[in-house]
């Protein structure tokens, strides 16, 4: 068995004095690598587990240092024009050896994805822990779907309760159920997506239906874990009658069960837009489906009625 010494866990970014993620101000950390693909992800850099490179066009001078340096030719220049251009070849791997990003002097380059120990994490974490304990929060760890690397998760979270440093996850739930009768015990709260609560729609979006997550998230509750419900509310994907009064009432009942105190809707934003064409990704929301004011106003009076804490998070 591997010693939590040696473990490591691949990471893509780390967001420190966080207030959205859990209780509190926390350290947010972003694990890389996803078993699904929602139409609005927000973080694509957080769907692959290889290193990637993320790549700013607009402030590249294509002085061609960055080709110089790659050992595994990602890096590429090509004519355009009469002039050479700077180009990134998808089709080849990036090693993670951030010599494209070292040499870079237009902070144009950066490479997604870095492996660390639990006790490197502890490190970064630990600035933080006057905040933490002054403002009763701690660590909280997303992606990317984090369940995909519960062993490192487990072991950082374990060392976080070594210092009384509370602890969150946020979740997808669409892993096996082994992975959060592991996370259990050393998390305080599960925040816990419910994307889509009609199994055959679930399906349709993203290639499995939402039984598995129904079983994971019941067993969560039945067994006592702190469970905060997060529903995106995205127009035309799941923002019908059915689907958001069927998954309230899905959660309302369960609640009975045990402790879920709230649901929080996260209306469809676009702040992560910019990051597919870093990495030459297709944008896949062909619309826009974002909500004005005036309907987030009529969403919080539709969610009012229930008797229930729902709280519409505004960006």
């Amino acid at each position: 068995m591997m010693t939590t010494q040696a473990l490591k866990g691949r990471i893509f970014n780390i967001q420190k004095y966080s207030i959205y993620d859990g209780d509190g101000i926390r350290t947010l950390i972003f694990f890389k690598g996803c078993n699904i693909r929602c139409p609005w992800c927000a973080n694509p850099e957080g769907l692959m587990s290889q290193f990637q490179v993320m790549f700013s066009h607009d402030k590249c001078i294509d002085c061609g240092e960055c080709v110089s340096v790659c050992p595994t030719g990602i890096h590429v220049m090509r004519e355009e024009n009469g002039t050479q251009k700077h180009s990134v070849d998808r089709q080849k791997d990036c090693i993670g050896c951030r010599r494209c990003e070292n040499i870079c002097t237009r902070n144009a380059l950066h490479i997604m994805g870095k492996d660390v120990t639990v006790s490197e994490l502890m490190d970064i974490v630990m600035q933080d822990y006057d905040f933490y304990i002054a403002s009763g929060g701690g660590v909280t760890i997303g992606g990317g779907e984090m369940s995909l690397q519960t062993d490192f998760a487990v072991a950082l979270f374990r060392e976080c309760k070594k210092m009384m440093i509370n602890t969150a996850v946020e979740t997808q739930g669409t892993t096996s159920l082994e992975n959060y009768q592991k996370l259990a015990p050393v998390t305080d709260t599960f925040l816990f997506d419910i994307k889509q609560i009609n199994s055959e729609s679930h399906r349709s979006l993203f290639g499995i239906g939402n039984e598995g997550i129904r079983r994971n998230l019941e067993w969560l509750v039945d067994s006592g874990a702190s469970v905060i419900i997060r529903m995106p509310l995205v127009r035309e994907y799941n923002d019908s009658w059915d689907a958001i009064t069927g998954a309230i009432e899905y959660i309302q009942k369960l609640a009975k069960r045990g402790n879920i105190s709230r649901i929080d809707m996260l209306p469809y934003h676009q702040l992560g837009k910019n990051k597919y064409q870093q990495l030459d990704m297709p944008y896949p929301m062909t619309t826009d489906p974002s909500y004005n004011n005036e309907e987030l106003d009529r969403l919080e009076t539709f969610f009012s009625q229930f008797d229930f804490d729902i709280r519409l998070v505004r960006h």
